[in-house]
């Protein structure tokens, strides 16, 4: 009841011009923010990241929403996430739908529902690990896969 008269409260006090038509659909993305990151200064730049490509008709391409689909909302998967599972139609999974997914993915905290409502203004359209906790984010594909490249050097050991 205190996250609804929370996300109710803060709903009135949105950002202009938010793809979100309702409270319902705030917290759905907000759970998909809280699930990014855990870095409490990078939630309104994630948050603004999915804005902008919900503002562009672009799919969320979230890893935890499709983990999400995958485990039925169970918890963890124990194993790394592969092409064919990024590519399993669920009603969760963001790389095959374009919008939100059927619903939120965890209960997302105050700090996630606020930086969805208020998100960052960036021109950035993409981000990944960075290997130190954090993200990269990038304005272009060709950036994002630069970025992709480090994080997987990093992942490997090089």
């Amino acid at each position: 009841k205190a996250m609804d008269k929370s996300l109710n409260e803060l709903w009135d006090e949105r950002a202009d011009a938010l793809p979100l038509r309702s409270p319902a659909e705030a917290l759905v993305l907000a759970s998909i923010v809280e699930k990014e990151t855990g870095v409490k200064d990078e939630r309104g730049r994630v948050a603004g990241v999915f804005i902008n490509r919900l503002n562009k008709g672009m799919r969320l391409q979230s890893d935890p929403t499709v983990v999400y689909g995958l485990t039925n909302g169970r918890g963890r998967l124990d194993r790394a996430l592969t092409s064919k599972d990024l590519a399993t139609k669920t009603l969760f999974n963001t790389y095959v739908m374009k919008g939100l997914p059927a619903g939120p993915i965890c209960n997302p905290g105050a700090d996630s529902i606020l930086a969805v409502l208020h998100p960052e203004k960036t021109d950035a359209f993409y981000f990944v690990a960075d290997g130190n906790g954090g993200h990269a984010f990038a304005k272009t594909l060709n950036q994002h896969n630069r970025n992709v490249a480090k994080w997987r050097k990093l992942k490997n050991g090089g």
